[in-house]
């Protein structure tokens, strides 16, 4: 069952498009995240959805029935902003109550609400606390547990955790995913950290200039992106890029480039693969093996380390190959010395070829 359902979604700011007749389709308890640089229109898209933005054209469809001129009250929805938004002179237990009492419903039926709230969220012991007493984390706990009391089908979540350091983003996705797990809901999620998409989404949909590029599973995404926008923004450090051309050697297809020639045969080409064609090889730093670790029957070839950075359980390579620096993961227990010729070498089945002219994947 569609839980959300966009149809020929415009958004324009006087004469500049913002959106451009999207579509998109988000299941009932589906986690769905809109992931793209500053500026892509993810927010927007959000924004629309709850109905904070008025839309130029198109439709929005909530649990089968048409919001697309509804106030965001009457919508169905519950939304976490990136600031928490907590009233400071409120408790805890005040602030995940207010809007339930504006909304006159019942006092028990409130007390019930905010109890399971508090639980699910473990703020219970925070509860008569006022928001200058919680930690960043714990703001944000009850910022979500107020659009948790509203029990609606939806939650809209716009970077949550943009605000918190590192550790607490780590401890708060899981909590995040962990409630997902428990609710059911349909969640739609935006953020700019790739981290978070990979982790939390059942889905993500990449954005760029108000158009999704892609939209599929993490894992899809992350082995076969679409095109060479969505290759490079996910991936932490990006794809190796290489600008070269196809070329048959010895009755072989080859990718070419100044200095190095790769058989291109065990890749999973869209169609055909025609000798001629210029092309970009795209190549993620894990999937690229030095030394010893290269499979037997991979052809290798010599490369210089550059730089080496030691990040505890792996080691990330900086290498100059065939003129090009290329990153590398490795292994934490090995080491590298700046100069020190290594061979690499990698499995074209897990590589990447982008037309040079559109960008597309072939």
């Amino acid at each position: 069952m569609t839980s959300v359902s966009i149809r020929d979604l415009t958004l324009k700011f006087g004469a500049f498009e913002v959106l451009k007749s999207l579509n998109l389709d988000v299941a009932q308890g589906e986690f769905l995240v809109l992931l793209g640089p500053s500026g892509c229109g993810k927010s927007t898209l959000l924004n629309c959805i709850a109905g904070l933005l008025d839309i130029t054209d198109g439709q929005i469809m909530i649990s089968g029935r048409n919001v697309t001129w509804e106030e965001p009250k009457d919508r169905g929805i519950g939304m976490v902003f990136q600031s928490y938004a907590l009233y400071p002179q409120m408790t805890v237990e005040k602030n995940l109550s207010f809007g339930l009492k504006v909304a006159k419903v019942p006092a028990d039926k409130i007390r019930e609400k905010v109890s399971r709230a508090a639980e699910i969220l473990q703020i219970e012991a925070l509860l008569k606390r006022k928001p200058a007493e919680l930690s960043g984390g714990q703001r944000q706990r009850v910022a979500i547990g107020r659009a948790l009391v509203r029990d609606v089908d939806v939650f809209l979540f716009d970077e949550p955790l943009s605000n918190l350091d590192a550790k607490l983003r780590s401890e708060l996705r899981v909590e995040i995913k962990r409630l997902h797990h428990s609710l059911k809901n349909t969640m739609i999620y935006v953020t700019h950290d790739q981290i978070e998409a990979l982790t939390l989404a059942d889905r993500i949909a990449i954005m760029k200039g108000g158009v999704i590029q892609q939209l599929d599973d993490p894992m899809t995404i992350y082995n076969k992106p679409k095109n060479r926008f969505v290759a490079g923004f996910i991936g932490s450090p990006s794809m190796n890029f290489i600008k070269g051309r196809l070329e048959e050697r010895g009755g072989v297809l080859h990718f070419v480039t100044p200095g190095a020639a790769f058989p291109v045969s065990g890749y999973a080409a869209q169609k055909p693969l025609q000798a001629g064609r210029e092309v970009v090889l795209g190549v993620r730093p894990e999937h690229i093996k030095v030394n010893d670790d290269i499979p037997a029957g991979v052809e290798s070839h010599e490369a210089i380390v550059d730089i080496e950075e030691p990040m505890g359980a792996d080691n990330l390579l900086w290498l100059k190959h065939a003129g090009h620096i290329m990153s590398v993961r490795t292994g934490g227990t090995r080491r590298f010395t700046p100069g020190e010729p290594v061979r690499l070498g990698f499995d074209m089945a897990v590589a990447s070829l982008f037309d040079a002219e559109t960008e597309d994947r072939i």
